[in-house]
Formats: C-alpha cells, sequence, structure tokens
C-alpha cells in the first residue's frame, strides 16, 4: 500500500486501549503520523483514506526501550561470566577500534533489531573509544533515522576511567597492569563537552523523532566538577540526563566509600535530579533514594534482563512504584543483555518481582509492567504525551501482532498475553508515525542482507585490530574480578542478591 497517504484507517483489528486489560474490536483513523480517532468498527474516514486490513491481528502501543547502547549490538555475545566490572574492564577490546562507519552499523544493527521485535522508541547511551565525536553522534543519529524509529541519543561522556573510579581497585593491580591501565586515562571533560555543545548548536531535527540527551555514564567516573557541568549544559540546551546510578553493589558501596553517602543522595547534592533525569538500573536504591527520586519527578530504567546477566542483583520495581517513581524498562545492550527483545525484557520485570518473596500482593501485575515498556518509557525518554498510547493525538506507532501466530491460539487474557507469552516472534507489522517500517516481518526501511555482510566484515577486521586488548582484558580478569568479589561481599544496608548469604554461594 501507499505510505504516501495523508490518511489511513486501520480496520477489522483488534486494539489494546490505555488502560484495558482486554483488546477491543476498533478502528483506527491516521492522519498523517498521528492517530485522529480510535472508534467503532466502521469508523467515519475520509473517502481517500487508504485501508489498513486489521483482520487477525492484535495492535498494541509500540514499546519503548528506556535503555539500551547502541555500540553494543557489534559485540553481542563475546563474554560468558561477566560482572558489570568485568564487563567495563573488557571495553577496549569489544569497543575499540571502530571506524566511522562501524559506529552507524551497530546502531543501525542495533535499531533494526527492536523494530522487528516490536520496539518503536529507545534510548540509546552509546559509547565511543576514547571520547564521544561530532561525527560518531551524527552517524548514530543518521542510523535511527535510517531505520525510522524514534530516539533519544545520549553520548556516554566521563572523565575517571574505572581504575579511578573504584577506590582501592588500582592499587589492587599489580604493577604491569597498573602502567597498562595509565594509557587509559580519559580526556579533560571541558574538551568532551565542547564536542557535545558543538554538536548540539550544528543539528537540526526533528524532535518528535530523534531526541538528544547527555550521559554522565557511571557517577563514580565523573569528578564532581565534570557532572556539574553536564548538570549545566543540560540545562542550557534543554537536555535529558541518563547515568548508571547504584546497578552494582560494588557501586553502591564505593559511592559511601568517596562521598559518605549514596550515589543518589550525592546526585541530589549536585542538583542533577529532575524531571530529566533517569537512573539506569537502580539495583541497589534504597528507600531514601527512592524517595528522593519521586520526589524530583526522576524515572528508573529497569533492566531485569542485564541485571541477571552480569550478576548485579534483583531490584525492587515494586519498591519503586509505592514511592511514586516512574518506572521505565530496558534491554540494556546486547554487550550485556544480548538481545534487544522488549517483550523478553517486560516479561523478566514481571518474574523478577515474583521471586523476591512470596506475597504475591507484592509482585508486579502485567498491566504494571505493560505501562512501564510503554508509557512509563515514554515519558523517560521525553516523548511523554505523544507515544505509549493508542489514543487520538497520539504518534501512530503501532504493532500488529499476528493472532494465527501459536502465541495467541487461543487469545485468553490480551495484556497477560502480550507480558507472559508473546517473544517478538508474532510480531507481523511495525508502524512508527503512520509509515510502516516493518511488514509481513520484513524490515522496509533499510537492507537487512547488506547490514549482515557489513557486520561479519566488521567483526572479523574488529577481532584482528583489538586482539592486544582482548589479551590485556583476560590479564585484568583476575585481578578487577577477585578485588570486586571481595568489595561486593562487604556489608551494604540493603540486599538485593538471589542469594540468602548475599554471596552467591
Amino acid at each position: 500500500m501507499s505510505q504516501d497517504r495523508r490518511y489511513q484507517v486501520v480496520r477489522n483489528a483488534l486494539v489494546l486501549r490505555p488502560g484495558q486489560l482486554q483488546a477491543e474490536p476498533l478502528d483506527i483513523l491516521v492522519e498523517g503520523d498521528t492517530i485522529r480517532d480510535v472508534g467503532p468498527r466502521g469508523l467515519a474516514a475520509p473517502e481517500e483514506a487508504a485501508v489498513v486490513d486489521g483482520a487477525r491481528r492484535l495492535v498494541h502501543p509500540g514499546l519503548v526501550n528506556a535503555h539500551t547502547h547502541g555500540h553494543g549490538a557489534l559485540a553481542k555475545a563475546m563474554g560468558d561470566r561477566w560482572s558489570l566490572e568485568l564487563l567495563l574492564a573488557a571495553g577496549p577490546w569489544i569497543s575499540g577500534n571502530r571506524s566511522l562507519e562501524d559506529k552507524y552499523l551497530s546502531a543501525s544493527l542495533n535499531a533494526a533489531e527492536m523494530v522487528l521485535k516490536g520496539t518503536t522508541a529507545c534510548y540509546d547511551l552509546f559509547f565511543e573509544v576514547p571520547a564521544p565525536s561530532l561525527d560518531g553522534m551524527a552517524a548514530v543519529a543518521r542510523a535511527y533515522g535510517d531505520v525510522g524509529m524514534r530516539a533519544t541519543i545520549a553520548p556516554m561522556v566521563a572523565d575517571m576511567s574505572l581504575y579511578q573510579a573504584i577506590p582501592g581497585l588500582y592499587e589492587a593491580l599489580p604493577e604491569a597492569l597498573q602502567r597498562e591501565v595509565d594509557k587509559m586515562r580519559m580526556q579533560p571533560y571541558e574538551a568532551t563537552l565542547r564536542d557535545v555543545e558543538a554538536f548540539m548548536k550544528g543539528q537540526r531535527f526533528d524532535g518528535d523523532r530523534l531526541k538528544l540527551a547527555l550521559a554522565p555514564t557511571i557517577p563514580l567516573h565523573c569528578s564532581d566538577g565534570f557532572l556539574g557541568a553536564c548538570r549545566d549544559c543540560a540545562r542550557q540546551f534543554g537536555l535529558g540526563l541518563h547515568s548508571h546510578v547504584a546497578e552494582s553493589k560494588v557501586q553502591a558501596l564505593s559511592g559511601l566509600k568517596r562521598y559518605k553517602r549514596t550515589l543518589t543522595a550525592h546526585l541530589d547534592e549536585l542538583g542533577l535530579l529532575g524531571p530529566h533525569f533517569t537512573v539506569a538500573h537502580g539495583v541497589w536504591l534504597d528507600e531514601d533514594d527512592m524517595r528522593r527520586l519521586a520526589g524530583h519527578g526522576a524515572s528508573v530504567a529497569h533492566n531485569p534482563g542485564s541485571n541477571m546477566r552480569l550478576g548485579s542483583g534483583i531490584a525492587d520495581m515494586r519498591a519503586m512504584l509505592k514511592a511514586g517513581v516512574n518506572v521505565a524498562i530496558g534491554t540494556d545492550g546486547s554487550n550485556s543483555g544480548d538481545n534487544q527483545n522488549m517483550y523478553e525484557a517486560v516479561r523478566l520485570a514481571s518474574f523478577a518481582s515474583k521471586v523476591r518473596g512470596p506475597d504475591y500482593t507484592e509482585w508486579v501485575t502485567t498491566p504494571e509492567a505493560l505501562h512501564a515498556a510503554t508509557e512509563g518509557g515514554a515519558r523517560a525518554l521525553g516523548f511523554q504525551g505523544l507515544i505509549g498510547r493508542i489514543e487520538a493525538g497520539y504518534k501512530a506507532d503501532l504493532v500488529f501482532v499476528d493472532l494465527d501466530h501459536i502465541n495467541w491460539l487461543p487469545h485468553n487474557r490480551t495484556v497477560n498475553q502480550i507480558v507472559h507469552v508473546e517473544d517478538g516472534t508474532a510480531v507481523h507489522s511495525v508502524m512508527i508515525g503512520g509509515r510502516f517500517v516493518v511488514e509481513d516481518r520484513k524490515l522496509l526501511t533499510v537492507d537487512i542482507r547488506a547490514l549482515a555482510g557489513k557486520a561479519e566484515a566488521a567483526r572479523e577486521r574488529l577481532a584482528a585490530a583489538n586482539e592486544p586488548m582482548r589479551v590485556l582484558a583476560e590479564k585484568l580478569q583476575d585481578a578487577v574480578g577477585s578485588f570486586c568479589v571481595g568489595l561486593a561481599r562487604q556489608p551494604y544496608h540493603i540486599d538485593r542478591y538471589g542469594s540468602r548469604t548475599g554471596e552467591g554461594a
């Protein structure tokens, strides 16, 4: 069908309305990129409207991935038993020596996987070695635009390395490894922010499609001066801020050692918290942290799959919701969460709450999980009121699920089935802003076969170029791993591990 018609009307589908548990037989009128009306079958539409036949389709709002890393797509499945800190130690190996084309390619792969699996918008914290560049930021923005996906893109920035960030880690390294990590010192933050500001001033983009943010990657990796400069830059340009806060117990303990207070309390003291601020992971947030975030209208991007994959623990989503925090859901990057399947992430968000304790009344409900994966994510990305609902005035970001797929035979309870059964394989078509980017399970906007060839060529080239860093990462693993395991066994005032001892033993 033509993608250039001003009006389209979706007929014969079952449509999931906001706050409903069961999809209803409704029609959707789309004008340009926006939903104009939702109503009973036979909804009035202009004569020239193109008809989208939704027979045997369930239409639900596009999923919103509140935390991903575009650079991770070229590094999927490169590690196994990696904690967060071991992943960071491996960073120069798995993400080093990327060309500008590699950066575009990785972000394109990231976006392509998401839209094929029903995600229409994301918050991408992308990383460049050694620091963000004007060309790199533009390449990531272009990748999302080419795939046709909405995105809030945020360059990850820091002025301290892992070995400076965790108190005592550098001193625990053998002298030979100290000399190696000395080469990983970050550039002065003033230079980093100059490039970010230049990119902001030089870009013209559709704010309904692409938003920019800033990601001081982990508070411990940023001096207070740098965090203050990020705060000021965000205020000057109206940017969101997104940071990995209390993701691991090592981070939480290191925050207390350095600041004599939690990481969240320190960020609050520095004036970074607000409605524009998103905490990534937040596994080790305590109740006071959650109250602070809620009081400032901040969000938490809950990444249950990555939290388990990296052994970080089980975040308390119920406590966050009780405190009034806006909770969104993310996949994390494919270098740590392994895939970009938001159906899996929302399912794990539901399941993770259930293993926290036996009181089923405290478990996260399927409507709460789906809300976090749609409207909660929209708010975290800065798209609140634009996406996340099938409602007049919202953008036409729609996922068409095949009701003849085995996942939907039979179709019992719509929201339960989206959260607990759907795994992305029943996604038939995806519309973003009134334009089909996926139809009949085929990506229409970029050539997947061409991406595949480029990805394999990049893998071979990068493996050779980064071999010295792979060797170094293996040497660092024992020293970093043993230090961080020892640190994580120290007491903290809350426990987010799944074992009774809190030590995984």
